[in-house]
């Protein structure tokens, strides 16, 4: 293609000349097409290291003149075919008339000039083009992240970066692939491969710095080892994006239903239509998680866009310069300056929007008013028609709600104080006089300004009558009741009546959720909070209950309705603090860890200390899964929940920062914990709030704390001011950060705890033998991806540990194959089909970790009787499925054994339903009874199994000894139970022959059976279905009748001595137990020394890591000679 003149220093470095005239020379890159050595391992490496965009083309066109050692690069070619056609068109179109040219100045100009039109006008013809183009480069880089890493077309690439990788001293350039699932890079240089996949569900931690070492790098840290990864073109974006799906990935650890419920989540299926479409929706979603975040919008708002523009504020008599904020149910705007003004107007409260007219002072404004009669003046709108357009639209579609309002708990109990000319009363009609002025110059409601006043006032304290109002307003719980009406109602309607694990803690706890209150020393009160609970455990199961949940819910209905509760405890538990109250509590966990990082960067003397006494872990989770509430006194708390609702998480931190602050000294000198926690506990129980105007409620920790000397009285407004003048540096955007970087370890850690915690119930198998079988699996999964089942469905990471991965059949049988002590050969796909079917309980055509390492244990750790028990079921249903029988008589059973059951009654159930209920262990007595043909396929198996022992001759003597005694064991109970059935209902006796005399023993009885069982001709043919056609009756034909047929077996192999049976007949009252199995293969030592021996899986393991390695240096070789072949 023609390409913009660019200079050329150096025509001849790793370029040979093929054509040349005075103007212009075409040449072939060195190693490309033909030879190899150095050069083509060079030209391989710059293949992989650059991008399609950006690597050199295989041949090029420079060109030249006489006087200049300047050469200008014109136009490149990926073929010899391409090229030539460039350089017929100059030869026949520019050849010629640049000859005539006397200055070689004029020369270069005009070919620059005329390359330049060429590229103008191809340009032009395929702009409509570009973004297949585009496309079409991103499809090749998924496709080649597919083909390098073994990943399947569920895994969707969402963006792809240059880098290097530094492993060890040496930084590796090459390519690195953020997927959905996966950090994968890989490069190639000079011969060398280095292949890396990280799941992000292995992050620990993501860093980005800049050192010496690793200038603007970013380290992703796992388990086991740390990587680090430099030379970003966009440093910030790369690890933001890192940052999204490693947060993704954390999020389905956490709850994979509510991950799988994500609406907002991009879906891993989705098909491209363009290069950043993936990326784009992870972008759009970092959007709205922010733009949420910062109005306290609920989780299904959605950003439309964001425009800059100014706000005029009446209030301050000023434009105002922000961001306009459009979603399908809010207009929002925030100040460029923080806290200078934020506004939130729902699209349910406005009645009219317009364009207003434009002046030099004003330009393109609109005009928007609200029910109440508010009007917001937006100018400088860049597209102020397609702004007017949109909002008009969200409006349409916005339906008018309401609610129905009751009175709260605080009123109905009469909770206030009757002296109006108290100086707290006075007080509290100041408070509630300053907040009227605020409403009467900014605006009550959902739509009011919120300034910096408003902060001070909220600090100074809400009045008891406004803090419900307030409450609602600040934490957005107003905006999600007023779109969901008559939700609570359904809700509490719903959940009347039912009984779960969540009913009966709520109903355990509800007696201890403030029993000091008056509200709650009621059955008013503990019935509005048993509904409330219950209503939220109902409408969110994954929570469901959690303790402290009760405590901060009574406080909600003190000053709200209960519907007005229902949504702030929503609004807490699903945004303001996320994953506090459930059953991990992850979310405590995580604050738990910045707050250790906050008191290590402000309190870095206390912080040593105080870990050391173990004092922070202890007292974080109190306080912040009550909001103090639980151990400060209610009426100083309380106004630590007013700055909450308004601040976010950011206060809680500096208060508990101030606190330590505060008790530094005394927290120095402690020696155990215990003597900490006492300081703490007497310092929050004396924090006070004098300005209350309700009745003193009694803090009961308080009085069992307060002891003979009380420390003295801290006033709760001087705390909070003490927090903001110390610690008022805390921003909510850091917070977020350090966050996510606690996150990552505490999820990591709950995992590894459930890791060693589940290590011993699987089986017998040693902590570092379930180490190697699980890497295994693990990477059987991720290198093989079924077609069966989804990705989804074989890996559930809100399941317990052991349960989480699941294989499907195929890549089962690779697992049976490459770890399993019993190898038979031909027969192991058999063998491995029907372990699967054993262990698969469920029948969803899928097994997990748990099952597979439990089936393998047993045949590697189980003793004699475990082992053959295992491989006695392996040999009945469900593990041997009707398509294996080899009679119709075998398939027929399977089919026809329910239908030939009698109807049964209602105590028949009644006893089985009993039966389950009762706690019951297999033993070896209720394993079912054998047939003849599954006892042809259990001898099939062990003929096979054999085939690789050193002494394998006595063990198929062994195996033909213990056959032959079962087959006249079996005899034998034919005899018995066909003896049995005749004294149940004794037919006509043919004359001549007579039963048994009573005076012959039972000895007697078992050894004439046996003597008979030898020569005793079969039964008669019943029918050709239990015919079974075999002309080739060898001398094995005793022990299968003609069907045990197997090819590892050698023609001489004697397995019953005697007499040859005649015709090949299956005998369906035919059947062995597995207790007479056991005890004819204890009478011979070669099996049972086969069977006590232990197998070393660590041995297999070895084995398989050499093999795996092999077939990578295969496969990179292979694919090497292929890309030079193409070459």
């Amino acid at each position: 293609m023609w390409i913009e003149p660019e200079e050329v220093l150096l025509a001849g470095a790793l370029w040979v000349s093929e054509r040349a005239n005075p103007f212009f020379i075409l040449q072939r890159r060195r190693g490309h097409g033909r030879g190899g050595g150095l050069s083509g391992l060079l030209v391989g490496t710059l293949d992989v290291v650059l991008d399609s965009s950006a690597r050199v083309a295989p041949y090029r066109i420079l060109l030249q003149t006489a006087d200049s050692q300047i050469y200008w690069n014109i136009a490149c070619g990926s073929s010899r075919k391409e090229i030539t056609e460039h350089w017929d068109f100059l030869e026949s179109n520019l050849l010629q008339t640049i000859s005539i040219f006397d200055n070689d100045e004029d020369v270069i100009t005009f070919v620059k000039g005329k390359i330049s039109g060429i590229i103008a006008e191809e340009n032009r013809l395929k702009r409509s083009e570009e973004q297949e183009e585009n496309s079409g480069k991103f499809l090749e880089a998924e496709l080649k992240m597919r083909k390098l890493f073994g990943m399947p077309e569920e895994e969707k690439l969402v963006n792809y970066y240059s880098c290097s990788y530094w492993k060890g001293r040496v930084p590796r350039q090459g390519w690195l692939y953020l997927s959905i699932n996966h950090l994968c890079f890989y490069s190639f240089l000079l011969g060398k491969e280095v292949t890396l996949v990280v799941p992000w569900t292995e992050v620990t931690q993501l860093e980005k710095n800049a050192t010496l070492v690793f200038p603007e790098s970013v380290r992703v840290s796992t388990r086991n080892a740390e990587h680090f990864f430099s030379m970003f073109l966009n440093v910030n974006d790369t690890f933001k994006l890192m940052e999204q799906l490693a947060n993704i990935a954390m999020r389905q650890l956490l709850d994979n239903e509510a991950f799988a419920a994500d609406r907002s989540l991009p879906k891993a299926c989705k098909t491209l239509k363009n290069v950043s479409a993936l990326k784009r929706d992870f972008d759009a979603r970092a959007k709205n998680e922010r733009y949420r975040s910062m109005f306290r919008l609920t989780q299904d708002e959605r950003l439309d866009g964001h425009t800059d523009c100014t706000l005029w504020t009446p209030f301050a008599k000023m434009h105002v310069v922000g961001q306009l904020f459009i979603s399908n149910n809010y207009i929002c705007f925030s100040s460029r300056e923080e806290d200078l003004c934020q506004l939130i107007i729902p699209l349910r409260e406005v009645t009219i929007v317009e364009k207003a007219d434009s002046s030099s002072v004003l330009p393109c404004p609109v005009s928007i008013s609200t029910k109440n009669k508010m009007n917001f003046l937006f100018a400088n709108l860049k597209d102020r028609d397609f702004l007017v357009q949109r909002i008009s639209d969200f409006l349409q579609r916005t339906p008018d709600g309401s609610w129905s309002d009751t009175n709260p708990l605080r009123a109905c109990c009469g909770c206030t104080n009757a002296d109006p000319s108290s100086v707290p009363q006075m007080k509290e009609r100041m408070k509630e006089e300053a907040w009227n002025i605020h409403f009467s110059e900014f605006g009550r409601g959902v739509c009011m300004y919120r300034t910096s006043r408003t902060r001070e006032l909220v600090l100074n304290g809400i009045p008891e009558r406004l803090r419900g109002e307030l409450w609602l307003l600040f934490s957005g719980a107003q905006n999600e009741m007023a779109s969901h009406p008559g939700y609570y109602g359904d809700l509490v309607e719903q959940a009347m009546g039912l009984c779960s694990l969540a009913t009966e803690e709520i109903e355990r706890d509800l007696h201890r959720s403030m029993p000091e209150h008056r509200a709650f020393q009621n059955e008013t009160g503990i019935a509005a909070l048993r509904r409330v609970l219950t209503a939220y455990a109902h409408r969110n199961p994954n929570i469901g209950y959690c303790q402290a949940m009760n405590i901060v819910t009574s406080v909600l209905l003190l000053y709200g309705t209960e519907e007005e509760a229902f949504w702030l405890l929503v609004a807490l538990c699903e945004r303001m603090l996320p994953d506090y109250y459930n059953t991990r509590v992850v979310g405590a966990l995580v604050d738990q860890g910045v707050f250790e990082e906050l008191t290590r960067a402000f309190l870095p003397p206390l912080y040593d200390h105080m870990q050391a006494l173990g004092v922070i872990t202890t007292i974080s989770l109190s306080w912040f899964l009550t909001l103090f509430l639980s151990v400060m006194p209610f009426d100083s708390a309380v106004l630590l929940v007013d700055c909450f609702f308004y601040e976010g998480i950011k206060l809680i931190f500096q208060v508990a920062l101030a606190v330590l602050h505060d008790n530094m000294d005394a927290l120095l000198v402690c020696s155990d914990e215990g003597e900490a926690m006492t300081i703490l506990g007497r310092y929050l129980d004396n924090v006070v709030n004098k300005q209350t105007v309700a009745p003193p409620t009694p803090h009961l920790h308080a009085l069992l704390t307060s002891g003979d000397d009380p420390p003295p009285e801290i006033d709760v407004f001087d705390l909070i001011k003490a927090s903001y003048e110390k610690f008022g540096s805390l921003r909510s955007d850091v917070i977020e950060q350090m966050r996510f970087k606690q996150r990552l370890k505490v999820i990591q850690s709950l995992e590894d705890t459930a890791k060693r915690s589940v290590v011993g119930v699987c089986g017998h198998f040693m902590p570092t033998e379930m180490k190697s079988v699980r890497s295994q699996s693990k990477h059987m999964t991720s290198c093989y991806w079924g077609s069966s089942s989804s990705a989804a469905q074989r890996h559930d990471p809100s399941l317990p540990y052991l349960e989480q991965y699941r294989i499907d059949l195929v890549q089962f049988a690779q697992l049976f194959s490459a770890l399993s002590p019993w190898v038979c050969g031909s027969h192991t796909p058999t063998l491995s089909a029907r372990l699967f079917r054993l262990l698969d309980q469920n029948q969803d055509g899928l097994v997990n970790f748990k099952e597979f390492s439990t089936g393998l244990s047993g045949m590697y750790h189980g003793d004699l009787t475990e082992k053959l028990k295992l491989l006695f079921k392996l040999h009945l249903p469900p593990a041997l499925c009707a398509e294996e029988a080899e009679s119709a008589l075998e398939a027929t059973h399977f089919f026809t054994e329910d239908k030939l059951q009698e109807v049964k009654d209602y105590r028949y159930y009644l006893r089985m339903w009993a039966k389950e209920k009762e706690p019951k262990r297999e033993t070896i007595k209720d394993l079912p009874r054998m047939n003849q043909e599954q006892f042809i396929e259990l001898c099939k198996t062990l003929y096979n199994m054999f085939s690789e022992e050193p002494s394998e001759q006595q063990l198929y003597h062994a195996i033909a000894t213990v056959a032959s005694l079962l087959l006249r064991i079996g005899e034998v109970g034919k005899k018995f139970g066909n003896g049995a059935k005749k004294v149940e209902a004794p037919p006509p006796a043919p004359p001549g022959e007579e039963g048994p005399g009573e005076g012959t023993s039972t000895d007697a009885q078992v050894c004439q059976a046996l003597a008979d069982a030898q020569l005793e001709p079969p039964a008669p043919l019943t029918s050709d279905e239990e015919t079974k056609d075999d002309t080739s009756v060898s001398s094995f034909s005793v022990v299968s009748s003609g069907s045990l047929q197997c090819e590892d077996i050698a023609d001489d192999t004697v397995l019953v001595s005697g007499e040859e049976r005649r015709g090949s007949t299956l005998d369906a009252d035919w059947s062995i137990t597995f207790e007479q199995v056991l005890a004819s293969l204890l009478t011979e030592p070669a099996l049972v020394e086969y069977f006590e021996r232990k197998m070393d899986i660590q041995a297999k393991m070895a084995a398989c890591k050499v093999q795996r390695a092999v077939e990578r240096q295969i496969s990179s070789a292979s694919d090497h000679e292929l890309s030079q072949h193409s070459s």
